[in-house]
């Protein structure tokens, strides 16, 4: 017998249809159900993929004794927060007010106006860990309900006080001041929590993080800083040799749960592996144009391996394969998560025995490949095996063995796959394939990022407005904040690849969307819901950068872009704009805002402005030997672009100075 969760799409709500717990959407009948019967609502907010939340369904949520507690005393939500990245957002800003952190399930007890009283994470079936046990915390929160509701409610005010006061505090400062310093200091934030042996940052748990790796490799190409690359880089292999990355799929998990990058928390996120993908090409490039103008440093301070260009274009390649091989459907859309657990076990799917790896591959060449990828009979890993090169080099010399190893591996056990299409999460995608192709010349990557946003504009787009997901062929919700900023990122790099301005034209649309929708009354930054919706208690505007860049710091980075190769002053003006709301809160956390400061080193330091003059279409394969980070436009000859000896011609502007016309890419 199902709940009210059995005619949704989302795989999390599907995942929780049958639970023995009333569990309803996010909607207006749960909400007046709870002011009639005056009954407090359980908010359960996670996602499919999630390895906690489904530790807590089956200790709780499938448990008749827990079920008929929560039916008889609550009303209860499920949300998924991929689909809802505003009650997310909004809540999970209560659960770190109230405790200090946050993470997934979030568990969220509230009064029938959405008022939050408590707030925490995962609570386990029985008190241990130093954590109460949930049933125990329904029995408390009961009777505090029913015996002390005022000062429930209190707190619930007090706490809703507070995060207002956060948002309405923020100030703006002169844009023209500050932000060098204000990335100097993000540096030296990031080189003093530098791990110098492991890579990473701080201590375990260990991100991938792979903004604050953009941001480290622009800021040493443009400061001729080799250590801000060295961090970059070292954190790129020690990631490519970890077991983080899948090294028999390939692709990367979620984060290691260890200083060493050895122990993933085997989900597989596509944006994960989107701007992933983007570091290591940001890697590959630096080496190829930028190493030079360091004097030589960083090839006395790296590995071998992290001087090896070809390692990180290597890593790019396999992530995307990857992805284009088990992440996309038919027609073009990205998938969003694959889990972490298989047959109820976390990463049981990616481990292996010695005496597996034998059998599948014969005694002396499973021996070679146990050797080069730390198998042992004792495991390194709960008694079985994750493949790993941390004890060696990278090399390429088992790519036939590990064919065999993938074979077996999709016969032995499957794992859930997150089947919905995000536009947000497509669009990351799309951006890096984009970049890919560029870098790597190869066509399938462009194809397969002009499939993508085709199946975007058919599928969550309705003529008017972005949708946020789509599962089935039913959508879901008007799109946020983040949908419209990453697809005109998304837009703005198919240009890049193509020169094609009927993408330029629909990267200034959306972004003009983005403008028109998320702001409001002359105030700075952007909401991330409309403001008309005033459906919570807030409208958060999301300013720090956490698993994925925030939206408000990718709008500020296509508003420079969009200037930049558009040279309208209306995103000149949005631009200063923009950069003066976020700089005051990055100056207090210059390590929480890499993708603002990325915006930033882009503003000040511009890349090389090309105008190419060309005959025909037919020279448009000169894309191909551009720049990987430059503005770019196509011309046909006209009085202000002549071609040169009647030929392709490039004017450049770069440094605050434009060089004469050339036949060639003196860059």
């Amino acid at each position: 017998m199902g709940n009210h969760l059995i005619n949704e799409t989302s795989p999390y709500l599907l995942q929780h249809a049958g639970n023995p717990v009333d569990w309803y959407p996010w909607c207006d009948e749960a909400f007046n159900r709870a002011k009639k019967e005056d009954k407090p609502v359980f908010l359960s907010i996670g996602y499919s993929t999630c390895h906690w939340c489904h530790v807590m369904a089956h200790e709780s949520f499938e448990n008749n004794i827990t079920a008929k507690l929560l039916n008889n005393n609550f009303i209860a939500i499920k949300v998924d927060r991929e689909e809802r990245p505003d009650i997310d957002s909004v809540y999970m800003s209560v659960c770190q007010a109230f405790t200090g952190s946050g993470g997934w399930p979030l568990s969220i007890f509230m009064s029938w106006d959405k008022k939050p009283f408590f707030a925490g994470t995962y609570f386990p079936s029985d008190t241990r860990y130093g954590i109460l046990g949930f049933n125990s915390l329904l029995y408390k929160i009961k009777e505090q309900w029913e015996s002390n509701k005022d000062a429930l409610l209190k707190s619930a005010g007090q706490v809703i006080m507070h995060i207002k006061n956060q948002q309405t505090g923020q100030e703006t400062v002169n844009v023209k001041s500050g932000l060098q310093s204000i990335s100097n200091s993000a540096f030296s934030i990031f080189k003093e929590t530098f791990d110098q042996k492991n890579g990473g940052f701080g201590i375990a748990p260990k991100f991938p993080s792979a903004h604050n790796i953009l941001f480290l490799i622009l800021y040493a190409a443009q400061n001729k800083n080799s250590l801000a690359f060295e961090m970059a880089a070292k954190t790129l292999i020690q990631m490519r040799k970890g077991g983080i990355f899948d090294h028999i799929g390939y692709g990367f998990s979620r984060y290691s749960t260890d200083k060493y990058f050895l122990v993933p928390h085997f989900e597989k996120m596509l944006y994960d592996n989107a701007m992933l993908i983007m570091a290591y090409l940001a890697a590959y490039s630096f080496l190829e144009n930028g190493s030079a103008c360091i004097n030589g440093s960083i090839k006395e301070n790296i590995t071998k391996e992290a001087r090896d260009k070809e390692i990180f274009l290597d890593t790019a390649i396999k992530t995307a394969d990857y992805v284009l091989r088990e992440m996309v459907s038919s027609d073009g859309g990205f998938y969003s998560a694959q889990d972490a657990d298989s047959k109820g076990t976390e990463g049981k799917f990616y481990t292996w025995s010695l005496d597996e790896i034998k059998e599948i591959l014969g005694g002396k060449k499973g021996e070679e490949f146990a050797k080069a990828f730390d198998i042992t009979a004792d495991g390194n890993f709960e008694g079985e095996n994750i493949p790993n090169l941390l004890k060696n080099n990278i090399n390429n010399n088992f790519s036939e063995e590990i064919k065999k190893l993938y074979n077996y591996r999709k016969k032995r056990t499957s794992l859930h796959l997150d089947d919905k299409h995000l536009v947000s999460w497509n669009a990351m995608m799309i951006t890096a394939l984009a970049m890919l192709y560029r870098v790597s010349k190869n066509q399938k990557y462009l194809d397969a990022a002009l499939k993508a946003d085709l199946f975007i504009e058919k599928n969550l787009y309705n003529g008017t407005g972005l949708y946020t997901s789509c599962r089935n062929g039913r959508c879901s919700g008007s799109g946020f904040l983040n949908d419209y900023a990453f697809y005109t990122t998304a837009l703005i790099e198919i240009y890049n690849s193509t020169l094609d301005k009927k993408y330029l034209s629909k990267a200034e649309h959306f972004c003009n969307e983005a403008v028109k929708r998320f702001s409001s009354g002359g105030k700075d930054g952007y909401f991330l819901n409309e403001p008309g919706n005033n459906e919570l208690f807030i409208n958060p505007k999301e300013i720090y950068d956490g698993a994925m860049p925030c939206a408000n710091s990718v709008m500020a980075y296509n508003l420079v872009r969009l200037f930049q190769i558009t040279q309208n002053e209306t995103y000149k003006s949005l631009t200063d704009k923009q950069l003066s709301f976020m700089a005051p809160e990055a100056s207090k956390n210059p390590a929480g805002h890499s993708m603002f400061l990325t915006a930033c080193l882009i503003y000040e330091n511009p890349p090389a402005h090309i105008t190419v003059v060309v005959k025909d279409n037919a020279e448009f394969n000169v894309i191909k030997k551009l720049p990987f980070l430059a503005n770019v436009q196509f011309v046909q000859e006209d009085k202000e672009h002549l071609l040169l000896n009647g030929r392709t011609t490039y004017y450049v502007c770069k440094n605050h100075s434009c060089l004469p016309p050339s036949n060639e890419m003196a860059f």
